[in-house]
């Protein structure tokens, strides 16, 4: 193997592991979930998904599994507030 292509493989290894420097801009993920496939974008910062429960608390259990995967490269979501939490 050539030593260019070696060297690029070890600085791949370095920035996976540095997820600071990177940020998703925009996302578009299918996920397959355990009742039906469900549709997850980012555009401009903010989540989307076409899951019922998405559509009215703003935050699902997908939206919620893709911002863990991709911790330190997404924005934060903000969580609905509970009532008498």
């Amino acid at each position: 193997m050539q030593s260019s292509l070696i060297g690029k493989i070890e600085k791949a290894k370095v920035y996976a592991q540095e997820r600071h420097r990177m940020q998703v801009d925009n996302l578009h993920v299918a996920f397959h979930g355990e009742n039906s496939d469900h549709e997850v974008s980012l555009v401009d910062g903010r989540w989307h998904c076409n899951c019922d429960f998405f559509a009215q608390w703003s935050v699902c259990s997908h939206t919620m599994a893709l911002e863990r995967i991709l911790e330190g490269m997404v924005p934060r979501q903000e969580l609905p507030e509970l009532a008498g939490a």
